[in-house]
């Protein structure tokens, strides 16, 4: 799926803004986002699994990374609302 470049930019400004490093990723899983890219805008915001672990029992996200992936979310979206 190709998500909307605009989006995609306005969550590398919010992460830029906080500091944080940020990359473009390609994700091979299933993810709501696929269906949600066919009606409206729409993208992702990753943060890292512990041993790159994910969609498992043994996933295990740091509370620090949870807290950083939700301030870039908060700042994408008080960016796209302007």
């Amino acid at each position: 799926v190709v998500f909307d470049q605009r989006i995609v930019s306005v969550i590398q400004e919010a992460a830029d803004l906080l500091g944080q490093p940020a990359r473009p990723m390609t994700s091979g899983a299933g993810q709501d986002a696929q269906m949600m890219a066919r009606l409206c805008p729409s993208a992702m915001i990753f943060v890292p699994s512990v041993d790159g672990i994910s969609h498992s029992p043994a996933e295990y996200t740091r509370p620090e990374h949870l807290e950083l992936g939700a301030n870039v979310l908060l700042q994408t979206l008080l960016r796209l609302a302007e």
